[in-house]
């Protein structure tokens, strides 16, 4: 069986001076616009130089390839929500439940701002799935989501707590991917996480009212 092959997605290098600064930033400004413009398979390093008004040579200075050039757009998109997700999940002067319903609001208003761009960065995942980075990323969302569960049900086992962990995790993300591709207004989506909140925060309940084994 051929190994599927890991792709390179680590930058060349980073800007050091202003200049380069800026060219960095009109490339990625220029690859969010043809991602959102032409979808994930269409996009390459090609469009992206031309959109950017660079040579592809200027663009391989600093992205070896476009995988690298869309994780880049990626763990930007994952930094930005994942440091709300954080602020808010950690915020002791909240009860907790009320702290995962915010969670769940500012998720998926994330998913539905700028949709079609984050359609295509779903899309484009499978280029970079099994890239070191990308298991990174999830397992530090893995690790915050355990730490909330471990003090939302300390009684709980280590187990139970994975799994109701793993379960609220790809639940959220399931709905927040199918809402932001539905199209809804606002108030659509508002409504929406604040269902998928209280659902979340019914099971959450039921599962703290048991017993701790004898």
């Amino acid at each position: 069986m051929k190994k599927r092959k890991i792709p390179v997605i680590s930058e060349r290098k980073r800007p050091r001076q202003a200049r380069s600064e800026r060219l960095v930033a009109d490339i990625l400004e220029a690859a969010t616009r043809v991602l959102a413009r032409d979808g994930a398979r269409r996009f390459t390093t090609a469009r992206v130089a031309e959109a950017a008004g660079v040579s592809v040579g200027s663009l391989y200075q600093y992205f070896p390839n476009k995988e690298s050039i869309l994780f880049r757009l990626q763990t930007e998109e994952w930094q930005q929500t994942g440091t709300l997700i954080e602020t808010q999940l950690t915020d002791s002067t909240r009860p907790p439940l009320e702290r995962l319903r915010s969670v769940v609001l500012t998720f998926f208003r994330s998913e539905c701002d700028e949709a079609e761009l984050r359609v295509a960065l779903k899309d484009a995942a499978p280029l970079y799935r099994d890239a070191p980075e990308t298991r990174d990323h999830r397992k530090e969302g893995r690790r915050r989501s355990l730490a909330f569960t471990r003090e939302l049900l300390p009684s709980l086992s280590v187990q139970e707590r994975a799994f109701v962990t793993d379960l609220i995790m790809t639940a959220m993300s399931a709905i927040g991917k199918t809402v932001s591709e539905e199209g809804h207004s606002r108030a659509e989506v508002d409504r929406l996480a604040r269902a998928t909140g209280d659902m979340f925060c019914a099971y959450l309940e039921q599962l703290a009212q048991r017993r701790p084994p004898v």
